[in-house]
């Protein structure tokens, strides 16, 4: 096996392991919200969150890695407008949703359903965090499919 096989073989990979935890994540926590139960919504927002650095980091990372290595090796040019500098750019705007917007709206429903255990009570605060997160986790999810359909055509 090549080293381009190898590289096709992890940058597949972290593809997997990237957008299974964020789909597995998106379906746990609708689970969750729906069940109503302050402590399992709770034990749900902070397993998501461990699990985007157990699984969505090192995805993140093979993708990146390898992609780069393979675009090397394979010629691809990065200056011209093509489904490769297009994947990057929706990818960088992926990262920045995550960075700039999930992350931060997912301590906020990590500190609201603590609050929600000690009360009872759901608050409205959880519960506007939690539309955030599914409006904005659409979209970061959405995107790396797109990404993932350029990867396989190369339509342009």
């Amino acid at each position: 096996m090549d080293s381009l096989n190898v590289l096709l073989f992890l940058h597949i990979f972290g593809v997997v392991i990237f957008l299974g935890n964020i789909v597995t994540a998106a379906f746990w926590k609708v689970r969750a919200d729906m069940k109503r139960d302050p402590e399992f919504i709770h034990h749900t927002v902070k397993n998501i969150m461990l699990a985007d650095f157990l699984f969505t980091l090192p995805g993140l990372i093979l993708i990146i890695v390898s992609g780069i290595l393979m675009s090397v090796q394979s010629g691809y040019s990065m200056m011209t407008f093509n489904w490769l500098t297009l994947s990057i750019f929706l990818f960088v705007l992926t990262g920045i949703l995550w960075l700039a917007i999930l992350i931060p709206i997912q301590r906020s429903m990590i500190r609201h359903s603590s609050c929600a255990i000690d009360n009872g009570i759901i608050s409205n605060k959880y519960r506007r965090a939690s539309r955030y997160w599914a409006i904005f986790g659409i979209a970061a999810t959405l995107l790396p499919v797109v990404i993932l359909y350029m990867m396989v055509t190369k339509t342009f």
